[in-house]
């Protein structure tokens, strides 16, 4: 029986699978695991483009590796709800902010850093992210390692339906 989630098929799902366990399967390798031509991947890839399912591709890399050995989440509090639109736009300009997330609960934003060290990430609170217009104050909180680091699995998906 083929599922239908949100415009995809079963060979959409299969597709994505492939590429989350490794995004640089190239098409031919796909079709094959699929049974269909490499042509069928093309158009499909094209599809789940256009409706924006697929964003685009990213390069992992081992940040401590060259040179950026912090990783830090950070809460920030809004002086006003209203100062959101004016702090993201000033937030997005600060290179080490590698994630913004706005949220319900204790914070009104939650993002992600990298830093090279304890001292960069201080300037970077105290130079930058406290001098954004609308920021009130600001809560950090320091990972220690990342043990996971994953995208959604298509199994939960096919589980669900």
């Amino acid at each position: 029986m083929s599922l239908k989630i949100n415009g995809l098929d079963d060979l959409d799902l299969q597709i994505l699978d492939i590429l989350l366990k490794d995004s640089r399967t190239p098409f031919l390798e796909i079709a094959r695991k699929c049974h269909v031509s490499g042509g069928t991947i093309h158009v499909r890839m094209k599809k789940m483009q256009d409706m924006h399912i697929i964003k685009g591709t990213k390069l992992i890399i081992d940040n401590s590796k060259i040179g950026y050995d912090v990783c830090g989440f950070i809460g920030i509090y809004l002086d006003k709800a209203k100062s959101f639109k004016e702090t993201l736009e000033q937030l997005e300009n600060i290179k080490e902010i590698v994630e913004i997330h706005y949220t319900t609960g204790e914070y009104s934003i939650f993002i992600k850093v990298i830093c090279k060290n304890i001292t960069d990430l201080q300037n970077l609170l105290m130079n930058k992210i406290q001098s954004v217009e609308g920021v009130q104050r600001t809560d950090t909180i320091i990972s220690l390692f990342q043990p996971v680091d994953r995208s959604l699995n298509i199994d939960i998906l096919n589980s669900e339906h």
